[in-house]
């Protein structure tokens, strides 16, 4: 008679809206978990067929923004481990085996953080600005709190965290549209954000910050071993840069 295999305590949380392109690939591997929690805000693609059908629980509501959406959902976890995973990330072989490892074992600390690696246009992204990226996602459902922001959002961990050696696959941009399309999206977040907070920029300063952050990407985390997409990348990333203080500055003083 064959022993039942025990799935691991683990709650995993999803924020998803139209994001039918990445759920099969995103839902698949994750049958190891003991639930899987989706947060829909009005999808109206595949996306609760998509869910539904590897068997995640689906929680509809408005958008309240990513902090206090990822809240909402966080509190609905029924399991003492919460992993905060993204609509277009995949849990690789080699994590989803590192972690039936590490939960076999005591646990002393309170949170696990997780290096993603980006693929973009085909390509793996393995240095400049998109990596490392090292991101705190699993963590003790009592051991956590998350400050209200509009963007790049994260949770404060109550205690100590480790670092796992196994990936996740980042697919975050469809293509350079697709990327300039977001920037835009996120640079209006970042800047209201900023205003609410009585932030203020100088003439100049957006300039500044993007050449330091073209070099920084380039040089100082070897983007040029990319080649041509490192360059891109590198350019891409100072762009962004460059937009969000011109935004801010356009604002004026409050």
């Amino acid at each position: 008679m064959s022993k039942k295999k025990l799935k691991l305590p683990i709650s995993v949380c999803i924020l998803v809206k139209n994001e039918e392109d990445h759920l099969f690939n995103s839902l698949s591997p994750l049958s190891i978990f003991e639930e899987v929690l989706v947060y829909d805000s009005g999808s109206t693609d595949k996306s609760l067929e998509i869910c539904e059908q590897f068997g995640a629980k689906v929680i509809s509501g408005e958008w309240l923004g990513f902090s206090e959406s990822r809240k909402k959902l966080f509190s609905e976890a029924s399991q003492p481990w919460i992993f905060w995973l993204d609509a277009d990330e995949v849990l690789t072989s080699e994590l989803a085996s590192e972690l039936k490892s590490v939960f076999s074992n005591e646990i002393k600390c309170q949170g696990f953080e997780i290096n993603r690696m980006v693929f973009f246009l085909g390509k793996k992204i393995r240095h400049g600005e998109w990596f490392p990226d090292w991101n705190l996602r699993i963590f003790r459902a009592d051991s956590w709190r998350m400050d209200d922001r509009d963007v790049h959002e994260s949770v404060n961990l109550l205690g100590s965290s480790f670092r796992l050696s196994g990936l996740l696959e980042h697919y975050s941009y469809r293509d350079w549209n697709d990327r300039a399309q977001r920037v835009e999206h996120y640079s209006n977040l970042w800047v209201q954000m900023k205003k609410e907070q009585g932030s203020k920029t100088f003439l100049g300063e957006g300039s500044i910050r993007a050449l330091w952050r073209f070099f920084r990407a380039y040089i100082l985390k070897f983007g040029f071993l990319d080649g041509l997409i490192g360059f891109k990348i590198a350019i891409s990333v100072a762009s962004e840069v460059s937009l969000k203080y011109k935004k801010l500055h356009q604002l004026g003083p409050r």
